[in-house]
């Protein structure tokens, strides 16, 4: 599937794919090994409203049209997590559908005003809502946060998150604080939650991470100083790994999997 995002509101093709978004994840069934989506035909079923529907972009020739819904989600279609999607979809298949549940989050929490409590209306012309009273404008949220592998010669640090204790290893992360820029981010998040002092932060890559919204800047830092000292309450467990013997790792969409790999390929690369 080609999905193409856009900011138009505009549509441009008779048929629908309608991603449609429940508080427990994303609405689908499963044929063959694969995902489908609900029909207009079979979205009377669900009792949501298609006027509520979100203009994405295209997939397939197609109109992605992001709705909300809520209540029970009739068989033989089921609620599917994003977490669980990412070993079932392909990459932008997996960006069309996170597109949508970080649209509707937005859309479920920005129902009235934040100033004066009135009803938003949304624009007709780009992707915001309004408030007809006090005129407030509120855009999508995007939260920035930094993620980083951090290097101490050929080895690496990674991390064992409280959340999901012996799930995997991953590099450490963190949102940026007011005031800050992603480098301080990245030098205060580090040593908060594993005690280590980094130097030469570079850039890496980026990657939307709706949960629920969520901009995940990818860099890479070297160890300075310091022993590795967890936050308990943040990280379960933290080691310096060589890139022939890691543990259990995250999947192959996440940017965090691009950084490791990065310095896998690197490291062997010289061997």
């Amino acid at each position: 599937m080609a999905f193409i995002a856009e900011s138009t509101f505009v549509t441009r093709y008779e048929k629908r794919t309608w991603l449609v978004v429940h508080e427990k994840g994303l609405v689908a069934r499963r044929e063959e090994g694969r995902l489908v989506f609900p029909t207009d035909e079979e979205l009377s079923a669900f009792g949501v409203r298609t006027e509520d529907a979100h203009r994405l972009g295209t997939l397939d020739e197609t109109d992605a049209l992001a709705l909300p819904a809520t209540g029970d989600v009739p068989a033989p279609f089921e609620t599917m997590g994003l977490r669980a999607l990412a070993g079932l979809l392909a990459p932008e298949m997996f960006g069309a559908v996170g597109r949508a549940m970080h649209t509707c989050d937005w859309l479920s929490t920005n129902r009235f005003c934040g100033r004066c409590g009135t009803p938003t209306t949304r624009s007709a012309h780009e992707r915001c809502v309004e408030c007809p009273a006090c005129k407030l404008r509120v855009f999508p949220r995007i939260s920035p946060a930094i993620i980083t592998l951090v290097r101490k010669g050929d080895l690496a640090l990674l991390a064992s998150n409280a959340a999901f204790p012996g799930a995997f290893y991953s590099t450490l992360a963190g949102f940026a604080d007011i005031g800050e820029s992603l480098e301080e981010t990245l030098v205060r998040e580090v040593h908060e939650e594993v005690g280590v002092n980094v130097k030469n932060v570079r850039y890496f890559g980026s990657q939307p991470w709706p949960f629920p919204n969520s901009l995940m800047v990818g860099f890479t830092a070297e160890w300075d100083s310091g022993e590795i000292v967890i936050d308990p309450k943040e990280i379960a467990d933290a080691k310096w790994f060589a890139a022939d013997a890691l543990p259990a790792i995250p999947p192959r969409l996440s940017i965090a999997r691009r950084l490791i790999d990065a310095w896998v390929g690197e490291v062997l690369g010289r061997r």
